[in-house]
């Protein structure tokens, strides 16, 4: 069932020799995503950078990639975009079976956003 649903999802996201044309260099996430194979997967694998601050009980020094502070506080940004998001039920509850209408109700509140700011 997955297949179907994000079949062609990446279609725009690879040119027609099958290369992507965008790929992420760093990737955040907080402390549960520390691990060092998720680190390995994401260097060695992927070629992106793991911007992921080392759990308490664990030496700083040992990780492959040191703690990028100024992308680390960048990630609030998506994290608010997010709960702002789930401020309107309809999006947090998932109320729409599909991924279009889904789609569509998501950009109903940039929209009412948009114009709140446009004073309209």
């Amino acid at each position: 069932m997955l297949d179907t649903v994000l079949e062609g999802a990446d279609a725009e996201l690879h040119d027609k020799d099958g290369v992507a044309l965008a790929w992420p260099l760093k990737l955040a996430g907080d402390k549960g995503y520390r691990a060092n194979w998720i680190d390995d997967y994401l260097l060695d694998e992927l070629g992106i950078t793991p911007v992921i601050p080392s759990k308490t009980n664990e030496a700083r020094g040992v990780r492959p990639v040191a703690l990028d502070k100024r992308s680390y506080r960048r990630r609030s940004i998506v994290e608010c975009l997010i709960g702002w998001l789930k401020e309107s039920r309809r999006i947090a509850t998932r109320s729409e079976k599909t991924a279009i209408n889904f789609g569509g109700m998501v950009k109903l509140p940039f929209i009412h956003r948009y114009f709140r700011i446009l004073g309209l």
